[in-house]
C-alpha cells in the first residue's frame, strides 16, 4: 500500500482531494499506468448524490472514477503484449476467468466481477493504478487520451449494437440523447444502420448528436415521436429500437415504433419495474435484448476510433484539472442540457 492523492468520495454529498492508501505493487501479468485524463460518468455522480447504486452501498471512503487513458510506467511478470511508455486505457471491470459467466464468454455478468469505483472497490481519479495488463488497451498514436477516456462508455454504445444484430440499412430509433443514447446512435451507425432517430427533451443534447451524419433529431416535447417514425418508414415502423433514457414512461408507447419482427434493446435502467405490454410484443414478435456494461467491445472500440470512422471528441463539453476535481462533479451535478462528458486531466 502507498499513500497518495485522490478524489475521495468520504461518504454521500462530501468529496475530498485528500491522501489515501492504495494497492500500488505491480503483480506477475499487470501493469502500472500513470493516468492522464478520467471521464465523470453518471454512477460516480449517482454514488456522489445519492450514495448508492441499488445494493452498492458507500459505507465507507471510495476514490472515484472508471472511465481512463494513461501511460504504462510499470510492466509485471509475464506481460508481454504491453511496455513501459505505451498509451492505453483500460476496462474498468475484472471477472473471475474461472466463472461459469467467464467461460460462456458472458464476463460482464459474472457476479464476482470487480469494478473500478463500485462499493468497495476504489477508482482510478489518482495519480496512477495498477491493473491486469489482459484488460488494458493500447491506444493507436491518432487517438487521444480524452477519447481512450471514451472508450468507455462507447463499449456500452458497442455493445448495444452488437445485441441488436444490425443489418445494413437499417433504420435505428435511440430514446435518450444523454452520452450514452448519443454513443449508442454512433455505434448503430458504425454497425450498418443508414439513419439513427435519436429522440429527447432536451435541444442542446439532440443539437450535439445531430453533427454525426445519418442522426435524425427529434424534440418530443414539439413532435410526435411514433408519427415522425411511422412517416420515416411509411407505416412499417423501425427495425431497431434502443431504449436509453431509463424513463419509465419511455415503454409505454415503445412497442409502437419497431416494425414487425423488429428488435428492442433496453440499455437504460429504470429505477423500478416497468409496465410492459406483452400483448403487442407478441403479435409483431418483437425480439426482446438487454445490456449490463459490455464484453469483448473495447478492441472494436478502439479500432473504430483509430480508423477515423467514429470521432468521440464533439462529446466532450468541458475538460478540468485534477485540482478541480470537485468543480467538474458539481457541475456534473447541475445537468446541464448541453454538457455530454466532462472530463478530468490528472497532470
Amino acid at each position: 500500500m502507498a499513500k497518495v492523492r485522490a478524489l475521495v468520495l468520504e461518504r454521500q454529498h462530501e468529496l475530498a482531494l485528500r491522501d489515501i492508501d492504495l494497492p500500488m505493487e505491480t503483480g506477475p501479468e499487470q501493469v502500472k499506468i500513470r493516468i492522464h485524463t478520467v471521464g465523470v460518468c453518471g454512477s460516480d455522480v449517482h454514488y456522489y448524490t445519492h450514495g448508492k447504486i441499488g445494493p452498492f452501498i458507500v459505507n465507507e471512503p471510495m476514490v472515484l472514477g472508471h472511465e481512463a487513458a494513461g501511460t504504462v510506467v510499470e510492466v509485471g511478470a509475464g506481460v508481454t503484449h504491453l511496455k513501459v511508455g505505451d498509451r492505453v486505457c483500460m476496462e474498468p471491470g475484472i471477472p473471475d476467468p474461472n466463472s461459469k459467466a467467464s467461460r460462456l464468454g458472458m464476463y460482464n455478468v459474472d457476479p464476482a466481477v470487480t469494478f473500478w469505483a463500485t462499493p468497495p472497490v476504489h477508482g482510478v481519479l489518482t495519480s496512477e493504478v495498477v491493473h491486469p495488463a489482459n484488460y488494458t488497451y493500447k491506444l493507436p498514436d491518432g487517438v487521444s487520451f480524452a477519447e481512450g477516456a471514451m472508450v468507455e462508455p462507447f463499449a456500452v454504445g458497442m455493445q448495444a449494437a452488437a445485441k441488436a444484430k444490425i443489418s445494413p440499412g437499417d433504420t435505428a430509433v435511440v430514446l435518450g440523447a444523454g452520452p450514452i443514447g448519443t454513443m449508442v446512435a454512433i455505434a448503430a451507425l458504425a454497425g450498418g444502420c443508414a439513419r439513427a432517430v435519436v429522440a429527447d427533451l432536451a435541444q442542446p443534447k439532440l443539437d450535439i448528436a445531430a453533427q454525426y451524419q445519418g442522426v435524425i433529431p427529434v424534440n418530443i416535447r414539439e413532435r410526435n415521436l411514433v408519427e415522425e417514425v411511422a412517416r420515416l418508414t411509411d407505416g412499417w415502423g423501425a427495425d431497431v429500437i434502443f431504449e436509453c433514457s431509463g424513463s419509465p414512461k419511455a415503454w409505454e408507447t415503445i412497442m409502437e415504433l419497431p416494425r414487425p419482427g423488429g428488435v428492442i434493446v433496453a440499455v437504460g435502467l429504470p429505477v423500478n419495474p416497468i409496465g410492459f405490454d406483452v400483448s403487442t410484443a407478441s403479435t409483431k414478435e418483437i425480439r426482446i435484448e438487454t445490456v449490463f456494461r459490455y464484453a469483448h467491445q473495447y478492441e472494436r472500440s478502439i479500432a473504430l476510433l483509430g480508423s477515423g470512422r467514429v470521432d468521440l471528441k464533439p462529446l466532450i463539453s468541458e475538460t478540468f484539472s485534477f485540482e478541480d476535481s470537485i468543480a467538474a462533479f458539481d457541475r456534473a451535478v447541475e445537468a446541464r442540457p448541453s454538457d455530454v462528458k466532462l472530463q478530468i486531466v490528472m497532470g
